[in-house]
């Protein structure tokens, strides 16, 4: 058995801990109000946009225009929104395995990192074309709008063929989802119904004023940084919320360690005590 001034200060140790978990949980909840406002705030304009570029393309046939077309470089691009700090669980690594584990492994990926932690697990593994790491401290729509620039330049002058964004979608305080989403070119996906009605409602020809070329222009790249901008924004919500149950678990864990180290100091208390006690009266039957 240890000993009680070991076991003491073990247990000082802990709650010293628990102190700091308690605090970075404080921090996180005050942090999490702001940044899901700010999420369920924004989520809606965000999916609208998607969805409003995916339904403009299905409706349009045999259009060539340099940003709904892949290059011939054969190189991904994957936009990886991370954070800059650890102990927020699984929330780093889970976006990570997207890009590692999921159907991107093995392809030649050019990694744009908004997040250090990301940028330091991949680099190691892909190219890092371009570091955004303090962005995310304070995400700006003007930010997602110099990304977007960066990257559709690439995409346009073909060193890269596709454009993907990974980054963790907040849906709850305690549910976020690790989501890739291609970005360029866009997947446009036949809607899959019995009835022919539906079909011919997609397959409606969509006439641009102006040309099709100036309307893409502005639109793709308003596009692509409404998402980018979008993804920071849920990613710092995901990063908080899982923050704050990370140090919240950690404050339970350690509050049970120190319940057991206590238990086991007062045995070790009372156990010294009987030995102290029997000593005591072994030596007085000794001298009587």
């Amino acid at each position: 058995m240890a000993s009680m001034r070991d076991i003491k200060r073990r247990k000082g140790s802990i709650q010293s801990t628990q102190q700091i978990t308690k605090a970075m949980k404080l921090v996180s909840t005050v942090k999490l109000q702001r940044a899901k406002q700010n999420a369920e705030k924004s989520r809606d304009y965000f999916r609208c946009m998607y969805e409003t570029v995916v339904s403009i393309l299905k409706k349009t046939q045999n259009l060539d225009h340099r940003f709904l077309k892949s290059g011939e470089s054969g190189k991904k691009a994957v936009i990886v929104i991370t954070s800059n700090r650890g102990l927020a669980g699984g929330y780093n690594s889970n976006v990570i395995k997207l890009v590692t584990r999921g159907h991107l492994a093995g392809e030649d990926l050019a990694i744009y990192a908004i997040g250090k932690k990301g940028k330091e697990a991949l680099q190691k593994q892909y190219e890092i074309r371009a570091d955004y790491s303090d962005v995310i401290e304070e995400p700006a729509y003007v930010d997602a709008m110099a990304i977007s620039k960066t990257v559709l330049e690439a995409f346009s002058k073909g060193e890269i063929s596709e454009i993907y964004l990974a980054y963790t979608a907040f849906k709850n305080t305690v549910v976020h989802v690790p989501t890739l989403l291609k970005l360029l070119p866009v997947e446009v996906h036949e809607e899959e119904g019995a009835g022919g009605e539906e079909q011919e409602k997609g397959g409606a020809l969509m006439n641009f004023e102006p040309e099709d070329e100036e309307a893409l222009n502005l639109l793709i790249p308003k596009y692509i940084t409404s998402l980018i901008y979008g993804g920071m924004i849920e990613a710092v919500a995901s990063e908080n919320g899982a923050r704050m149950q990370a140090m919240d678990s950690a404050t339970s864990n350690a509050e049970e360690m120190i319940e057991s180290l206590t238990l086991l100091y007062n045995r070790a208390r009372q156990g010294s005590i009987t030995q102290e006690l029997t000593e005591i009266i072994a030596g007085a039957n000794a001298i009587s």
